[in-house]
């Protein structure tokens, strides 16, 4: 028996392959699946298998281009009333991947219909030595159940029973395998660490230390981060089946009349993915920034309207690509084109644009110490802005912008600022678009703050290996 993991950064996911001699499954597979193909094409194993632990609400599964193109069964929770074609699966299920059983345990409690795959590895005993516990057991945490509204202290139950009673009666020696890491909002508190054993777990995890009901279920529905929008759109996604990713159109090149001529139509949104420097120098009208090398997806998931046409400007093609894949995997599939000749053939053109200001860290520091009317936006999630912020500053985090604008003074002076000015470039462009014009995104963010001396240390700054919310 060999576990392969893949990693897909950004959205914290992990997916794997479980492989026997000749054949082998692939637990929780993202969207773009060729790396699956490929690693069990260097093993010399056949996928067989697709198995899915829970309908996921923070990507699109992979389990319908996998077993298109591999032939491969999918097996799913019964509870889950999938529409497609797959094996469903209920407690005391099982089947055999050659030499290793696997028993099917039902795992209620970050979404209604979880389940978990216990592993035993028969070439060596009779004991389960894997669990595959998709989002019920994290490293460090568990998962959130607070997704389906009115239903948190409800699943909080589930997945107390579902841990105390089923997943902690596992042997200590049990591996952990789940479906995300650091960086997820999944959970509240990842570990870095991205596999674990149940003994481990038990002795260390913060959740599992909770023993009584009332105060497990207050912790996990209480204080929780902001789920973004596209968790509920994504699960829905995931049980119908999504879209053929072979069958989706290809990725235009447009000229700038063809560009204008989709925006003038009015069904189309403009995402700009290039550096937020860059947007600040030029962007076209009433584009929304979203740095690729942000916390892009999730932020597309959070912020972008779902039943509009997506516009790309980019540096090159291969950002356009880039940036496709990445709005895929969070279920945003109408993605048109890309301005082929990019800004500068836009502003060789002739054509007209918008700009952001952008400010130094020392600049705001200097405006600040005079006592210029400048209100600062802090778009941080409410719990960093706790952890520390600039004095006098408001926090409204960077989606809540879409409706808290209004609290706002159009006329006013405004700096946005975040960890490091790619969550501030995004408010800056929702703003621009409610008619906003005395902006300035605060280049550095509270990074940058900090290191010049102005306040104390960013809590996630000085642990690099976590996964912050601006990437």
């Amino acid at each position: 028996m060999i576990i392969e993991q893949f990693f897909t950064g950004g959205i914290a996911h992990s997916s794997y392959l479980l492989g026997a001699n000749r054949t082998c499954a692939v637990i929780d597979p993202r969207r773009d699946i060729d790396t699956y193909i490929e690693q069990a094409q260097e093993m010399g194993v056949k996928i067989t298998h697709i198995l899915e632990t829970h309908l996921h609400a923070d990507f699109i599964s992979g389990h319908l281009d996998l077993a298109r193109r591999t032939g491969a069964q999918i097996y799913a929770p019964k509870a889950g009333n999938c529409d497609f074609e797959h094996i469903p699966l209920s407690e005391g299920d099982s089947f055999r991947l050659e030499g290793i059983h696997i028993d099917v345990l039902e795992t209620p409690g970050h979404t209604p219909e979880h389940i978990s795959y216990l592993v035993t590895d028969t070439s060596r005993g009779d004991e389960t030595v894997t669990v595959f516990c998709g989002d019920t057991l994290f490293v460090g945490d568990v998962g959130r159940p607070d997704l389906f509204p009115g239903m948190a202290k409800e699943l909080a139950a589930q997945l107390y029973e579902s841990l105390h009673e089923k997943l902690l009666n596992l042997p200590d020696f049990c591996e952990v395998y789940p479906a995300h890491g650091a960086g997820s909002l999944c959970g509240r508190a990842m570990a870095a660490k991205r596999t674990s054993t149940i003994g481990y777990e038990k002795k260390y995890n913060y959740a599992l230390n909770i023993k009584n009901l009332e105060d497990f279920t207050n912790a996990l529905t209480k204080n929780m981060p902001a789920a973004p929008d596209h968790f509920s759109r994504c699960s829905v996604i995931n049980a119908k089946g999504p879209a053929i990713v072979e069958e989706l159109p290809e990725l235009k090149a447009l000229n700038n009349n063809d560009f204008i001529g989709l925006i003038e139509k009015g069904d189309s949104i403009v995402l700009d993915v290039r550096c937020f420097e860059s947007f600040g120098g030029q962007h076209i009208p009433n584009a929304y920034s979203l740095d690729l090398k942000s916390n892009f997806a999730t932020f597309a998931g959070w912020l972008l309207p779902p039943d509009k046409n997506i516009l790309l400007v980019t540096d090159s093609q291969g950002q356009a690509l880039d940036a496709s894949l990445w709005l895929r995997r969070v279920g945003l599939d109408r993605i048109t084109g890309y301005l082929e000749d990019g800004m500068f053939g836009w502003v060789t053109a002739g054509l007209g644009t918008d700009h952001i200001a952008q400010i130094s860290i020392v600049e705001l520091h200097e405006k600040l110490t005079k006592g210029d009317e400048t209100l600062v936006v802090d778009v941080r999630a409410a719990s960093e802005y706790e952890d520390f912020h600039i004095q006098n500053s408001i926090n409204i985090p960077v989606h809540e912008l879409r409706e808290r604008y209004v609290e706002l003074d159009p006329e006013a002076e405004i700096v946005l600022i975040c960890g490091s000015g790619h969550r501030s470039s995004m408010g800056c462009s929702i703003l621009q678009q409610k008619g906003f014009r005395k902006l300035y995104n605060a280049a550095g963010g509270m990074t940058g703050y900090a290191a010049a001396k102005y306040g104390p240390e960013c809590p996630m700054c000085r642990l690099p290996w976590t996964a912050s919310s601006d990437g």
